[in-house]
Order: C-alpha cells, then sequence, then structure tokens
C-alpha cells in the first residue's frame, strides 16, 4: 500500500497487513466506522460554524476491536488553540447555565 493516496486511509506508508489485525467474527466493524464518518462529518462542521480554522484539520473515522466507532482529529497547533478557546468559553456558559 504505497500508493500516494494511502495516507488518506491512515496508513501514512505503512505496509498494512490484514493477518496482524484480529478480526472477530460476529463484531460489526463496518457499522462502528460508518457511525463514526457521521460523527466525524458532525463535528467538522460544528468547527467550522464556530469560526476553527480547519484547513489542515484531519478527522479520521475508525472502529475499535469491539466494533465501535472512533474518531481521530488531527489539528495544527494554532487550531487547537483556537478550539481550547472555544471549549474553555463553553464551559464557562455551561456552568452559568447550570
Amino acid at each position: 500500500m504505497d500508493n500516494p493516496g494511502d495516507e488518506a486511509f491512515g496508513f501514512e506508508g505503512e505496509q498494512f497487513d490484514p493477518d496482524a489485525v484480529l478480526w472477530v467474527r460476529g463484531v460489526d466493524y463496518v457499522a462502528g466506522w460508518r457511525d463514526a464518518t457521521r460523527a466525524a462529518g458532525e463535528l467538522g462542521d460544528a468547527l467550522t460554524a464556530a469560526g476553527v480554522d480547519v484547513a489542515a484539520a484531519k478527522l479520521r473515522a475508525n472502529s475499535t476491536a469491539d466494533g465501535s466507532g472512533v474518531v481521530r482529529l488531527e489539528l495544527s497547533s494554532a487550531a487547537a488553540r483556537e478550539l481550547a478557546k472555544l471549549a474553555r468559553v463553553a464551559a464557562v456558559q455551561w456552568r452559568k447555565a447550570g
């Protein structure tokens, strides 16, 4: 898997060895991945709506060993600081509302 597009799938130049992965019969990994894909889209939309510069952000959908979905977020340092500031402001607002 040394094709230029492999990075988009999270392999980042490493050879994918399907025998190195534990596949459990009956676990629906695709359902978890689909859920994570939708969640990643929602998160990307929310970050954009909040004004976070996500031009260099990477959102990757995956599924865990038990089949549940997981989203990995990679941001530039500047975007991470923007997101941290927004989270702190939201936390103060939530505390006031509660």
